[in-house]
């Protein structure tokens, strides 16, 4: 990607080369764009949960009538991921649920009554939005993630204004296709293009912060929200554990363990990044991980047929070289892939098994976001836990075992907010059950799914009313005094 004067090229991942541009919006742009919203805020909210669910339910109408084509936009970007043909349908799923859902949360959040402490004082509750919302998201699921914060925010009343990432901005592109469609929406959700400066506009112009992306550029999000004293709530990667056994079914784990180390070429912030196997089964483990690893094929020749993907971004296809060097030249043994294939400009990576790794390489202490799977074997099941907590993450962590009492009494001692019992890339499960938090780098801020992330829109107030008579300051000095 290079830039020319305020147009970006952008590159596709399939072929190597720039077939796209974006024109980077301007500091006046972002700030003007903001300001609409802002005004525009106001008769939004005041249509109430009904009212906007009502809105919302016509978009969900636009969307599926264009869920094909938005999901043909997000492989373009991705390099032809699995998961974005469906993004669409992902989507209108979203959207679906908190239609749902919306009225829940508000519910739940309402109070009306008399104070315990003053019984003479009624009190009840009121929840208003945050004027403008800014949504600042990452190359990977660029619509998904996008939408995960969007969508809820718009629900709870504020209005939107996005930055998506400059290295995968069709779909958004698609997506804005059907939200002009819908006036009412379009004049409180809109987006802006571009590079790192631009997201700092954006802070500069929002009244709280959605960010998805690295440790790093997380940190940087965090400042300068500090320093304007708004929220933010962040969500940063993860280092994600696996811990397999002695009593598991080898066949079962191995089958699990390369899903969820490499779906969507590992490029996801819950992929298993560290596999953790009892010193009785580490050897034949390993033999039936290689063996499935050897059978995945990539996407080149077609990339609704294979199951791995180029790297969206080249940069991250160094990051990943970078590890995997770095544990040979510690002594680790590399089974099956390892090296990054160029093939007609697009970035490959097969599945790659790496043994005789410990914690003093870089693969098994930074985000690797790359199809690497790295197993290390244990001698007792504290072991395992030690190691599984030893790292600045928390986002997920999986085990396991014979059975799932088992697998549970191993992952309540794990630090991870979703801890998966017998299986991998369980998230989802969740996602309109109840939110969890991110332990570590691996986030901050409130629950990102659930009902309660609503709340990270909303500002709480209480009204409260004295029915009876009121205090009178010649009357305050015997208070507490004895009678």
């Amino acid at each position: 990607m290079t830039a020319t004067a305020a147009v970006l090229d952008v590159r596709n991942p399939r072929t190597g080369t720039a077939d796209h541009s974006i024109t980077v919006s301007s500091r006046e742009e972002v700030a003007e764009k903001a300001a609409a919203l802002r005004e525009n805020q106001r008769g939004w909210e005041a249509m109430g949960v009904a009212g906007r669910c009502g809105v919302m339910a016509r978009w969900l109408g636009v969307v599926k009538e264009s869920a094909l084509a938005i999901g043909e936009a997000d492989a373009v970007d991705t390099g032809g991921c699995h998961t974005s043909y469906l993004q669409g349908f992902i989507t209108c799923g979203n959207i679906g649920g908190w239609l749902e859902d919306a009225p829940k949360a508000f519910a739940a959040l309402e109070w009306e009554g008399m104070s315990s402490a003053m019984p003479t004082v009624s009190v009840e509750s009121q929840v208003v939005a945050y004027p403008v919302t800014g949504v600042i998201s990452p190359w990977n699921a660029p619509l998904m993630l996008a939408l995960l914060d969007a969508v809820p925010a718009l629900f709870a009343g504020s209005a939107v204004l996005l930055k998506p990432s400059e290295v995968t901005p069709r779909v958004i592109e698609a997506l804005f296709e059907t939200v002009r469609k819908v006036p009412e929406l379009a004049a409180v959700f809109d987006y802006v293009t571009g590079p790192g400066e631009v997201g700092q506009a954006v802070i500069a112009e929002s009244d709280t912060i959605c960010f998805t992306g690295s440790v790093p550029t997380g940190r940087k999000v965090a400042v300068a929200c500090a320093e304007r004293l708004i929220p933010c709530n962040l969500e940063l990667g993860g280092k994600d554990p696996c811990i397999v056994t002695a009593s598991a079914d080898i066949d079962r784990a191995t089958t699990s363990v390369l899903r969820g180390a490499v779906y969507a070429t590992g490029q996801v912030c819950y992929s298993i990044e560290r596999v953790y196997v009892h010193e009785s089964i580490h050897d034949e483990f390993v033999a039936q991980l290689v063996d499935k690893a050897k059978a995945v094929r990539l996407n080149n020749e077609n990339p609704r047929a294979g199951h791995i993907g180029p790297f969206t971004f080249a940069p991250q296809a160094e990051i990943v070289a970078r590890h995997i060097a770095d544990a040979r030249a510690k002594g680790a043994s590399v089974l099956t892939g390892g090296e990054i294939e160029n093939i007609d400009g697009g970035l490959y990576l097969r599945p790659t098994v790496l043994t005789g790794v410990n914690h003093d390489m870089e693969i098994m202490q930074d985000e690797t976001f790359g199809p690497c799977i790295p197993v290390m074997a244990y001698s007792t099941t504290q072991e395992a836990i030690r190691l599984a907590n030893d790292t600045n993450f928390g986002l997920t962590a999986s085990v396991i075992a014979g059975d799932a009492q088992e697998a549970k009494a191993i992952g309540k001692q794990l630090n991870a907010g979703g801890i998966f019992l017998q299986d991998t890339f369980l998230t989802f499960a969740k996602s309109r059950t109840f939110g969890t938090d991110s332990f570590g780098w691996s986030g901050y801020g409130a629950p990102r799914m659930g009902l309660e992330s609503l709340r990270r829109f909303l500002r709480r107030k209480s009204l409260l009313t004295q029915t009876g008579d009121v205090a009178d300051i010649q009357d305050d000095h015997h208070l507490g005094a004895p009678k």
